[in-house]
This record gives structure tokens, C-alpha cells and sequence, in this order.
């Protein structure tokens, strides 16, 4: 999709570990937090960092083909009441949530609130038509995905549409002044295709990255795994491009978030990365616009295992690890004073050398 993202400042990365090393704290007391402070840093090209004042959130929400029960019947698919789910919620939460977000009332709400980050929720393909301002469907694709595992969740024209809807969503925020930008998500099922996301990048069989998603029981965890599979095998050599990576296994939503991650590394400002849908979106980013992951940091640990997964590849670290699964941005939206205290931790403590007198 384009060409290699250049990297956060190396000189500003060795400028601020120097700094670092001589702050009045002794040698790597301040841990996870002196290798935030510098990762800060050379994403700002500057020493000692600016304080990270403003931090938005998008939250992308959209609906996913594999709510739907269905049987397969000689390879057409028709609705039934005997599959299970791959969800312990109905599908209709995603619609109820958006307007949730909107009236500051959900988890990632709150934790914004403390912390003085702006929330903004979109409707890239819930599958309904919301009473909501007319600005929250504005990059609205379609009413939900297709179920991976018989069918593509997009077409090409929809998930460029989407990248590109994405796109136009950070440049909207980053002229709005983001210093730091966090991707949340909504949608019921979500986990589903962010699997198989991971799996594909990854090269992985479903079973190794198939989570409990929102507290499945054992045999819709086991149908989960199915579909994640037959999704798989059905998209095969396809998951080599991340465009039709992301028609044949990913979403609106997902495909919308990916694009806003890729145009954040792009335009050089840092990403903090949530859970499992909001990673299997940063390597999907990363994919897009190889050299983006330099770019992001990870909010924090979910339970999910292609989380571990994801942020191995990418190379990052969680910040917190709290054994959250909420989703909406909430574990990054929770990380957000700690990533704020390392950046004024390497910019406010004292140097040791400014400490001692000229002859020591």
C-alpha cells in the first residue's frame, strides 16, 4: 500500500537514553518507565519531551457475519437456532454501545474522562440504522461483514474504502493536535475476525489463537475455533496480500482502524494500542505500511491469546497487564498516565550531574 514508514528519531532515541542514564535515580530504577519516556521522545524528535497533553480516541464499531447462527447445507448457508454463537452477547449490544459512548457512559468513557481524553465513536458497519448525529456514520461502509468462513466479510472496493476511511479519520485528529492517538473498538464477535487477522499474519492454525472472547463456554469456544479455521482455509494463499487479508477475514471496522494506525506512523504520531482487536489492527497497519509498529506502543495485556501473540511479532511490551477484556480502548485508555508520567519523569527529574558540585 505504500512505501516503508520511517522510523521514530534514532538521535533523538539516543539523545533521551543519555538523558536517561543520568537522571538523579539510580541506574534503571525507573524500569518500563525510562524505555516509555524514550520511546516518547523520539517519537517527538525532541528532548526532554513535550508533555502528552493531547490524547484522542476513535472508537470503530461495526458488526461481524459470525453472530449469525447458521448451518452449512451442501455449502449454502442457512440461518438455524442449533449452531452455537462465537459470542455470549446478541448482536445488538454493538448499536446499544455506540449510543453508550455517546452519552459517556460506557467503561472506556469514564477512564477518558479522569484523563481528559476526547472520545470519538463511528459507525463503520453495525449492522442498523442508528438514530446518531450524522458526523458518527459520516465513513459508514455497510451493515455488518459477511461470515468468514463461507464468504468474504468485504469487497476490495469496501476495505480500500475503509483503509481510506480510516485515513481521513486520523489526519481529521492529528489537525486536531493528537500528540498520541489510542483505536478502540466496538462489536459484538469482534475477537472472531481479529483471530483469524492474526492467524493469517502469523501463519498460525486457529486453535493456537482462539480466545473466550467475551466468556464463550466450551462448545461455542469450539465452534469459534472451527470457524476461525474454515476461515482460514478458505481465504489460503490470499492472507499474503494484507488488502485481501482483510476482505476475505477482517471488517469494516477493522480494516477502518487498521487505516488510521497506518496514517498515524505515517505522519509520525505514536499509536497505544488496546486489545486483541485493536493489535490484530496494528499488524494488519503494519502490514499496510511496513515499519508502522515503531510507531505504537501496547496499552496493556488482554486474555486472549493472539494478543500474545500479535505483540510478539510487533515487538512491544504491555504497558499494564490487569487481565482486562473489556475492549472500547479501555486497556490503553487505563495505560494513558503511566505513558504521560514516563514522558514527564525523563523531562522534570533532576540530572545527577546538576546535583553535584564542579570539583566532584
Amino acid at each position: 500500500m505504500s512505501a516503508e514508514v520511517r522510523p521514530p528519531s534514532s538521535s533523538a532515541r539516543a539523545v533521551a537514553t543519555e538523558r536517561l542514564a543520568g537522571l538523579a535515580t539510580p541506574a534503571g530504577a525507573l524500569g518500563r518507565l525510562g524505555e516509555l519516556a524514550v520511546w516518547v521522545a523520539a517519537t517527538q524528535d525532541q528532548v526532554p519531551p513535550a508533555p502528552l497533553e493531547n490524547v484522542r480516541a476513535v472508537i470503530f464499531a461495526g458488526d461481524h457475519g459470525v453472530t449469525k447462527p447458521t448451518t452449512i447445507q451442501d455449502g449454502v448457508t442457512k440461518p438455524t437456532t442449533i449452531q452455537p454463537g462465537v459470542s455470549a452477547y446478541p448482536r445488538e449490544i454493538t448499536g446499544a454501545m455506540v449510543h453508550t459512548f455517546l452519552l459517556g457512559r460506557a467503561g472506556v468513557s469514564v477512564l477518558a474522562a479522569q484523563h481528559g481524553v476526547p472520545v470519538r465513536v463511528l459507525d463503520l458497519g453495525v449492522d442498523a440504522d442508528l438514530d446518531v448525529p450524522a458526523e458518527v456514520t459520516a465513513f459508514k461502509i455497510r451493515k455488518g461483514s459477511g461470515r468468514i468462513d463461507v464468504e468474504d466479510a468485504l469487497t476490495t472496493d469496501e476495505t480500500l474504502r475503509a483503509i481510506a476511511g480510516g485515513e481521513a479519520i486520523a489526519a481529521e485528529e492529528i489537525a486536531a493536535g493528537a500528540q498520541l492517538l489510542i483505536s478502540g473498538d466496538m462489536g459484538i464477535g469482534n475477537t472472531t475476525p481479529s483471530a483469524a487477522l492474526v492467524a493469517a499474519s502469523l501463519g498460525l492454525p486457529a486453535q493456537e489463537v482462539t480466545g473466550l472472547g467475551t466468556g464463550v463456554d466450551e462448545v461455542a469456544h469450539a465452534h469459534k475455533v472451527q470457524v476461525v479455521q474454515a476461515a482460514l482455509d478458505r481465504a489460503g494463499d490470499r492472507v499474503a496480500d494484507p488488502v485481501d487479508t482483510l476482505t476475505a477475514l477482517g471488517s469494516a471496522d477493522l480494516a477502518a482502524s487498521a487505516g488510521f494506525m497506518a496514517a498515524a506512523a505515517r505522519a509520525g504520531v505514536p499509536v497505544l494500542l488496546d486489545g486483541v482487536i485493536s493489535v490484530a489492527a496494528g499488524l494488519m497497519a503494519d502490514r499496510l505500511a511496513p515499519g508502522a509498529a515503531a510507531w505504537f506502543a501496547a496499552g496493556h495485556r488482554s486474555t486472549e491469546p493472539a494478543l500474545a501473540l500479535a505483540l510478539d511479532k510487533l515487538g512491544l511490551e504491555p504497558v499494564l497487564d490487569l487481565g482486562m477484556r473489556l475492549g472500547e480502548g479501555s486497556g490503553a485508555m487505563a495505560a494513558v498516565p503511566i505513558v504521560r508520567s514516563a514522558a514527564l519523569l525523563l523531562r522534570d527529574v533532576a540530572l545527577l550531574a546538576d546535583l553535584l558540585p564542579d570539583d566532584a
